[in-house]
């Protein structure tokens, strides 16, 4: 049995086979964006209720537009083309996935081959060599619509990605500045960062001390695991992150990121919400210099405030070591009474305790506590001096 060799057929007749459907434009378009929308309606739906006539108003255009080049009564190619690339555009700006586009594209190209044996069965004159031709026209029609479509997206997409971007960015430097106040400003940002009025706020900090590393990918994507929102920027040098939502508490943010903290890590709540952003990116600011350079770590706010109200300002540090430690400093075993200083003070100044934890005897303890008050002139049994003491030790510490 010889094989059956199919020969290309004439355009004019793949042209004319087309023409036996173009009056059936807007039915097949109509059928085309009813399945797209009984599968993905609520897809569409929730990027825009207004998606769908959309949707339907495209489908009609396309198949119209379509038709008529396929049909030969319209040569215009050029047309269509930019038809495909605004299509691709449109949807881009709207939101709607690649992949949902795409199925459009393809669920038209069936519905389309669909209508044409449909009707060519009522035709006998149409030879199966014009539809084999019609069928080789849509799928090659098709490649070159996705092609065309495919790269306008993503061009799109970027660029409204870049101005998002950079509109966040904006936003962020303004809520650092305080501007979160500004009941119309706070609309913007909210709009632009997609957080909600009843949404908690926090401000994570990241210091990297070293040159090259990623400080804020592993800390995003971690906050994203945990189906947490953020916003990153950089000002002057400093990494920080708006993160918003159903937040946990303090001690439990601080737990999730510190596995992967790659520099020096604060978070701060923000109790006052957008309001009270820029005071939350000062504390995290504050709390995550308050860590040794090099340190990859995290800490909350609330859990460094000694040490934060201490390096707010520059002068009062020299002066509470100074008025604290008296000549401590200066004694040859400084280290050796530091230490038992902060051992006592951690043990509420009990030298039995502060013994067992040091290793040594109780009477060295407190042979050592008396020359710390001797060289001091403080007290460790007055609540004051004990308070004074602590923060000088913490001041020295850091």
């Amino acid at each position: 049995m010889s094989a059956v060799r199919w020969t290309d057929p004439e355009p004019d007749a793949v042209a004319r086979a087309w023409r036996l459907v173009l009056h059936r434009a807007d039915e097949i378009a109509d059928v085309i964006s009813s399945r797209l929308l009984a599968r993905d309606v609520d897809a569409y739906r929730t990027i825009s209720p207004h998606l769908p006539d959309d949707v339907r108003h495209s489908c009609r255009e396309h198949i119209r537009r379509g038709l008529q080049n396929l049909s030969g009564v319209s040569t215009d190619t050029a047309t269509a083309v930019e038809l495909w690339r605004e299509t691709g555009r449109r949807r881009a700006r709207q939101g709607v996935p690649l992949e949902l586009v795409l199925n459009a594209y393809t669920m038209g190209a069936r519905v389309l081959w669909e209508a044409l044996t449909e009707t060519a069965t009522r035709h006998e004159h149409v030879p199966d060599a014009d539809l084999l031709g019609a069928a080789r026209g849509v799928w090659a029609n098709l490649d070159v619509q996705n092609a065309v479509l495919i790269e306008a997206y993503h061009r799109e997409r970027a660029r409204v990605q870049r101005r998002d971007q950079q509109r966040q960015q904006t936003v962020l430097d303004g809520l650092v500045d305080g501007r979160g106040g500004d009941p119309s400003f706070a609309v913007g940002a909210r709009a632009a960062l997609g957080v909600g009025t009843d949404h908690a706020v926090s401000c994570v900090v990241v210091l990297a001390d070293g040159e090259g590393a990623d400080a804020v990918g592993p800390v995003e994507d971690r906050l994203d695991r945990h189906g947490l929102v953020s916003h990153w920027h950089v000002r002057s040098g400093v990494a920080y992150g708006l993160v918003s939502g159903a937040l946990p508490d303090e001690a439990v943010l601080v737990g999730l990121l510190a596995p992967v903290a790659t520099g020096r890590t604060a978070v701060a709540g923000s109790s006052g919400g957008l309001a009270g952003f820029g005071t939350a990116f000062q504390l995290a600011l504050r709390a995550a210099e308050t860590l040794t350079p090099g340190d990859c770590d995290a800490v909350g706010v609330t859990d460094r405030l000694p040490e934060v109200l201490l390096a707010g300002d520059s002068h009062v540090t020299p002066l509470l070591m100074a008025e604290a430690f008296g000549d401590l400093l200066d004694h040859p075993q400084a280290e050796t009474l530091l230490a038992t200083l902060r051992t006592l003070l951690a043990h509420d100044g009990s030298p039995t305790h502060a013994a067992e934890e040091l290793y040594c005897h109780r009477n060295t303890v407190i042979y050592r506590m008396k020359q710390i008050e001797r060289l001091t002139g403080r007290h460790l049994a007055d609540p004051r001096d004990k308070m004074l003491l602590w923060l000088a030790v913490t001041a020295h510490a850091a």
